[in-house]
Protein backbone atom coordinates (compact mmCIF):
# COMPACT_ATOMS: atom_id res chain seq x y z
CA UNK A 1 0.00 0.00 0.00
CA UNK A 2 1.23 3.47 -0.84
CA UNK A 3 2.56 5.49 2.10
CA UNK A 4 0.09 8.22 3.01
CA UNK A 5 1.36 11.79 3.32
CA UNK A 6 -0.23 13.86 6.08
CA UNK A 7 1.72 17.09 5.54
CA UNK A 8 4.59 18.42 3.42
CA UNK A 9 7.32 20.71 4.72
CA UNK A 10 9.25 22.52 1.99
CA UNK A 11 12.04 25.16 2.04
CA UNK A 12 9.65 27.71 0.53
CA UNK A 13 7.44 30.41 2.08
CA UNK A 14 4.19 28.82 3.27
CA UNK A 15 1.21 30.61 1.74
CA UNK A 16 -1.54 28.62 3.46
CA UNK A 17 -2.25 25.23 4.96
CA UNK A 18 -5.82 24.22 4.19
CA UNK A 19 -7.85 21.19 5.21
CA UNK A 20 -6.23 19.09 2.48
CA UNK A 21 -3.68 21.23 0.61
CA UNK A 22 -0.37 22.70 1.71
CA UNK A 23 0.21 25.78 -0.47
CA UNK A 24 3.62 27.41 -0.91
CA UNK A 25 4.87 30.54 -2.68
CA UNK A 26 6.86 29.70 -5.81
CA UNK A 27 8.39 32.42 -8.00
CA UNK A 28 5.26 34.56 -8.00
CA UNK A 29 3.03 31.49 -8.40
CA UNK A 30 1.44 29.13 -5.89
CA UNK A 31 2.52 25.52 -5.44
CA UNK A 32 -0.54 23.45 -4.48
CA UNK A 33 0.29 20.14 -2.82
CA UNK A 34 -2.61 17.77 -2.20
CA UNK A 35 -1.82 15.75 0.92
CA UNK A 36 -3.71 12.61 1.93
CA UNK A 37 -5.53 14.42 4.72
CA UNK A 38 -9.30 14.02 4.74
CA UNK A 39 -11.90 16.20 6.40
CA UNK A 40 -15.47 15.42 7.32
CA UNK A 41 -18.05 17.76 8.80
CA UNK A 42 -15.40 20.50 8.41
CA UNK A 43 -12.95 18.77 10.75
CA UNK A 44 -9.62 17.33 9.58
CA UNK A 45 -9.35 13.68 10.62
CA UNK A 46 -6.12 12.30 12.14
CA UNK A 47 -5.96 9.38 9.68
CA UNK A 48 -4.75 10.05 6.10
CA UNK A 49 -6.07 8.15 3.07
CA UNK A 50 -3.41 6.61 0.75
CA UNK A 51 -3.58 7.79 -2.90
CA UNK A 52 -6.13 10.49 -2.06
CA UNK A 53 -3.87 13.48 -2.79
CA UNK A 54 -2.70 12.01 -6.08
CA UNK A 55 -6.28 11.35 -7.15
CA UNK A 56 -7.31 14.93 -6.33
CA UNK A 57 -4.40 16.34 -8.32
CA UNK A 58 -4.71 14.06 -11.34
CA UNK A 59 -8.48 14.46 -11.58
CA UNK A 60 -8.30 18.25 -11.21
CA UNK A 61 -5.68 18.50 -13.95
CA UNK A 62 -7.79 16.21 -16.16
CA UNK A 63 -10.92 18.33 -15.69
CA UNK A 64 -9.13 21.68 -16.05
CA UNK A 65 -7.98 20.55 -19.49
CA UNK A 66 -11.40 19.10 -20.37
CA UNK A 67 -13.20 22.32 -19.43
CA UNK A 68 -10.86 24.95 -20.85
CA UNK A 69 -13.23 25.66 -23.74
CA UNK A 70 -15.78 26.90 -21.17
CA UNK A 71 -13.47 28.92 -18.91
CA UNK A 72 -9.72 29.40 -18.38
CA UNK A 73 -8.17 28.12 -15.15
CA UNK A 74 -5.32 28.93 -12.80
CA UNK A 75 -2.96 26.04 -13.64
CA UNK A 76 0.41 26.78 -15.21
CA UNK A 77 3.25 24.54 -16.35
CA UNK A 78 6.53 25.72 -14.84
CA UNK A 79 9.49 23.60 -13.72
CA UNK A 80 10.16 23.08 -10.04
CA UNK A 81 13.35 24.78 -8.79
CA UNK A 82 16.45 22.64 -8.03
CA UNK A 83 16.03 23.26 -4.30
CA UNK A 84 12.99 20.95 -4.40
CA UNK A 85 14.91 18.03 -5.95
CA UNK A 86 15.19 16.23 -2.56
CA UNK A 87 11.39 16.35 -2.27
CA UNK A 88 10.52 15.01 -5.72
CA UNK A 89 9.45 11.58 -4.48
CA UNK A 90 6.93 13.23 -2.13
CA UNK A 91 5.72 15.82 -4.62
CA UNK A 92 5.43 13.55 -7.65
CA UNK A 93 1.81 13.25 -8.74
CA UNK A 94 0.41 15.43 -5.98
CA UNK A 95 1.30 18.99 -6.97
CA UNK A 96 0.16 21.61 -9.41
CA UNK A 97 1.33 25.16 -9.99
CA UNK A 98 -1.22 27.95 -10.19
CA UNK A 99 -1.23 31.69 -10.70
CA UNK A 100 -2.28 33.96 -7.85
CA UNK A 101 -5.82 35.28 -8.10
CA UNK A 102 -8.20 37.28 -5.96
CA UNK A 103 -10.61 34.52 -4.89
CA UNK A 104 -14.33 35.28 -5.06
CA UNK A 105 -15.78 34.48 -1.60
CA UNK A 106 -18.57 32.21 -2.87
CA UNK A 107 -18.79 28.43 -3.08
CA UNK A 108 -20.51 27.89 -6.42
CA UNK A 109 -22.55 24.74 -5.84
CA UNK A 110 -24.47 23.05 -8.66
CA UNK A 111 -26.91 20.25 -7.86
CA UNK A 112 -28.41 17.83 -10.32
CA UNK A 113 -29.89 15.61 -7.61
CA UNK A 114 -31.56 16.27 -4.27
CA UNK A 115 -29.24 15.20 -1.47
CA UNK A 116 -27.30 16.35 1.59
CA UNK A 117 -28.06 19.80 2.98
CA UNK A 118 -30.34 20.48 -0.02
CA UNK A 119 -32.51 17.49 0.91
CA UNK A 120 -32.74 18.66 4.53
CA UNK A 121 -33.71 22.19 3.49
CA UNK A 122 -36.24 20.85 0.97
CA UNK A 123 -37.90 18.75 3.67
CA UNK A 124 -38.25 21.80 5.90
CA UNK A 125 -39.21 24.47 3.35
CA UNK A 126 -39.92 22.86 -0.02
CA UNK A 127 -37.10 24.94 -1.46
CA UNK A 128 -33.29 25.10 -1.61
CA UNK A 129 -31.44 28.41 -1.26
CA UNK A 130 -34.65 30.24 -2.13
CA UNK A 131 -35.37 28.05 -5.20
CA UNK A 132 -38.85 26.48 -5.06
CA UNK A 133 -38.89 22.78 -6.00
CA UNK A 134 -41.85 20.53 -6.91
CA UNK A 135 -43.58 18.71 -4.04
CA UNK A 136 -43.09 15.05 -3.14
CA UNK A 137 -39.54 14.67 -4.44
CA UNK A 138 -37.61 11.70 -3.06
CA UNK A 139 -34.17 11.61 -1.48
CA UNK A 140 -31.51 11.52 -4.23
CA UNK A 141 -34.10 12.23 -6.95
CA UNK A 142 -32.84 13.76 -10.19
CA UNK A 143 -33.97 17.36 -10.61
CA UNK A 144 -35.64 18.45 -13.86
CA UNK A 145 -32.63 20.70 -14.48
CA UNK A 146 -29.52 21.52 -12.40
CA UNK A 147 -29.88 24.24 -9.77
CA UNK A 148 -27.25 26.70 -8.57
CA UNK A 149 -27.16 26.96 -4.76
CA UNK A 150 -24.39 29.28 -3.52
CA UNK A 151 -22.83 29.30 -0.09
CA UNK A 152 -20.35 31.48 1.73
CA UNK A 153 -16.72 30.33 1.86
CA UNK A 154 -15.76 29.77 5.48
CA UNK A 155 -12.08 29.55 6.47
CA UNK A 156 -13.13 27.61 9.56
CA UNK A 157 -16.42 25.97 10.46
CA UNK A 158 -19.34 25.37 8.13
CA UNK A 159 -20.12 27.12 4.86
CA UNK A 160 -23.54 28.79 5.01
CA UNK A 161 -26.09 28.40 2.20
CA UNK A 162 -27.30 31.72 0.82
CA UNK A 163 -29.80 32.81 -1.83
CA UNK A 164 -28.80 34.08 -5.27
CA UNK A 165 -30.08 37.53 -4.20
CA UNK A 166 -27.70 37.50 -1.22
CA UNK A 167 -24.88 36.41 -3.54
CA UNK A 168 -25.66 39.32 -5.88
CA UNK A 169 -25.34 41.74 -2.95
CA UNK A 170 -21.92 40.28 -2.12
CA UNK A 171 -20.34 40.18 -5.59
CA UNK A 172 -22.62 42.23 -7.85
CA UNK A 173 -25.34 41.11 -10.27
CA UNK A 174 -23.10 40.85 -13.34
CA UNK A 175 -20.47 38.73 -11.58
CA UNK A 176 -23.18 36.55 -10.03
CA UNK A 177 -24.78 35.89 -13.42
CA UNK A 178 -21.40 35.00 -14.91
CA UNK A 179 -20.62 32.56 -12.08
CA UNK A 180 -24.02 30.90 -12.37
CA UNK A 181 -23.86 30.43 -16.15
CA UNK A 182 -20.30 29.10 -16.10
CA UNK A 183 -20.92 26.80 -13.13
CA UNK A 184 -23.99 25.24 -14.73
CA UNK A 185 -22.22 24.88 -18.11
CA UNK A 186 -19.27 23.14 -16.44
CA UNK A 187 -21.60 20.82 -14.52
CA UNK A 188 -23.63 19.89 -17.59
CA UNK A 189 -20.58 19.09 -19.73
CA UNK A 190 -18.82 17.14 -16.97
CA UNK A 191 -21.89 15.22 -15.80
CA UNK A 192 -22.73 14.09 -19.36
CA UNK A 193 -19.16 12.84 -19.78
CA UNK A 194 -19.12 11.12 -16.37
CA UNK A 195 -22.43 9.36 -16.87
CA UNK A 196 -21.07 7.70 -20.03
CA UNK A 197 -18.41 6.24 -17.73
CA UNK A 198 -20.79 4.96 -15.07
CA UNK A 199 -20.60 7.87 -12.63
CA UNK A 200 -23.40 10.25 -11.69
CA UNK A 201 -22.16 13.65 -10.48
CA UNK A 202 -24.96 14.37 -8.02
CA UNK A 203 -23.60 17.75 -7.01
CA UNK A 204 -20.33 19.63 -6.98
CA UNK A 205 -18.81 22.96 -6.01
CA UNK A 206 -16.51 25.31 -7.88
CA UNK A 207 -14.31 28.19 -6.88
CA UNK A 208 -13.41 31.17 -9.02
CA UNK A 209 -10.98 34.07 -8.79
CA UNK A 210 -10.15 37.34 -10.52
CA UNK A 211 -6.94 37.53 -12.58
CA UNK A 212 -6.09 40.53 -14.76
CA UNK A 213 -9.72 41.60 -14.90
CA UNK A 214 -10.95 38.13 -15.86
CA UNK A 215 -12.76 35.47 -13.81
CA UNK A 216 -11.06 32.07 -13.98
CA UNK A 217 -11.60 28.64 -12.42
CA UNK A 218 -9.31 27.96 -9.43
CA UNK A 219 -8.51 25.52 -6.61
CA UNK A 220 -9.69 21.98 -7.48
CA UNK A 221 -12.47 20.83 -9.76
CA UNK A 222 -14.82 17.82 -9.87
CA UNK A 223 -12.93 15.62 -7.40
CA UNK A 224 -14.37 13.17 -4.85
CA UNK A 225 -13.66 15.86 -2.22
CA UNK A 226 -15.68 18.58 -3.94
CA UNK A 227 -18.39 16.41 -5.50
CA UNK A 228 -20.75 13.53 -4.89
CA UNK A 229 -19.96 10.69 -7.30
CA UNK A 230 -22.57 7.92 -7.43
CA UNK A 231 -22.47 4.56 -9.19
CA UNK A 232 -24.80 5.01 -12.17
CA UNK A 233 -25.57 1.28 -12.42
CA UNK A 234 -26.77 1.12 -8.81
CA UNK A 235 -28.63 4.44 -8.72
CA UNK A 236 -32.09 4.23 -7.19
CA UNK A 237 -33.91 7.32 -5.86
CA UNK A 238 -35.42 7.26 -2.39
CA UNK A 239 -32.35 6.08 -0.50
CA UNK A 240 -28.65 6.71 0.08
CA UNK A 241 -26.51 5.89 -2.94
CA UNK A 242 -23.32 3.80 -3.31
CA UNK A 243 -20.67 6.46 -3.91
CA UNK A 244 -17.04 7.07 -4.89
CA UNK A 245 -16.39 9.97 -2.54
CA UNK A 246 -15.98 10.61 1.17
CA UNK A 247 -19.59 9.74 2.02
CA UNK A 248 -18.17 6.37 3.15
CA UNK A 249 -16.19 8.22 5.84
CA UNK A 250 -19.15 10.39 6.84
CA UNK A 251 -21.34 7.31 7.19
CA UNK A 252 -18.77 5.65 9.45
CA UNK A 253 -18.48 8.76 11.64
CA UNK A 254 -22.28 8.98 11.91
CA UNK A 255 -22.39 5.30 12.93
CA UNK A 256 -20.13 5.89 15.96
CA UNK A 257 -22.10 8.97 17.06
CA UNK A 258 -19.14 11.35 17.01
CA UNK A 259 -20.31 14.84 18.00
CA UNK A 260 -18.54 16.43 14.97
CA UNK A 261 -16.33 18.65 17.09
CA UNK A 262 -12.49 18.36 17.21
CA UNK A 263 -10.60 16.26 17.89
CA UNK A 264 -11.90 13.78 15.32
CA UNK A 265 -11.57 10.05 16.00
CA UNK A 266 -9.07 7.91 14.03
CA UNK A 267 -10.42 5.83 11.16
CA UNK A 268 -10.17 2.02 11.29
CA UNK A 269 -8.13 0.25 8.56
CA UNK A 270 -11.19 -1.05 6.70
CA UNK A 271 -12.60 2.49 6.35
CA UNK A 272 -9.21 3.82 5.20
CA UNK A 273 -8.87 1.05 2.59
CA UNK A 274 -12.50 1.37 1.47
CA UNK A 275 -12.16 5.13 1.03
CA UNK A 276 -8.88 4.82 -0.87
CA UNK A 277 -10.43 2.30 -3.27
CA UNK A 278 -13.45 4.54 -3.88
CA UNK A 279 -11.23 7.48 -4.83
CA UNK A 280 -9.15 5.28 -7.13
CA UNK A 281 -12.28 3.87 -8.80
CA UNK A 282 -13.53 7.39 -9.53
CA UNK A 283 -10.17 8.31 -11.06
CA UNK A 284 -9.98 5.19 -13.23
CA UNK A 285 -13.52 5.43 -14.52
CA UNK A 286 -13.31 9.12 -15.34
CA UNK A 287 -9.88 9.21 -16.92
CA UNK A 288 -9.68 5.69 -18.35
CA UNK A 289 -6.21 5.38 -16.77
CA UNK A 290 -5.02 2.86 -14.20
CA UNK A 291 -1.82 4.52 -13.03
CA UNK A 292 -1.53 7.78 -11.15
Amino acid sequence: MEKAIFSVELPLPLFKRGKVRDIYELDGHLLFIATDRISAFDVVLPTPIPFKGKVLTALSLFWFEFLKDIIPNHTRSIPLPPQLDPYKSILEGRYMVGIKTKPIPIECVVRGYLFGSAWREYQEKGEVCGIKLPPNLKLAEKLSSPIFTPSTKAETGHDINITIEEMEKMVGKETAEFLISKSVAIYEKASAYAEERGIIIADTKFEFGWHNGEIILIDEVLTPDSSRFWDAELYEPGKNQPSFDKQFVRDYLESINWDKTPPAPPLPPEVVEGTSQRYLTAYRRLTGKDDL
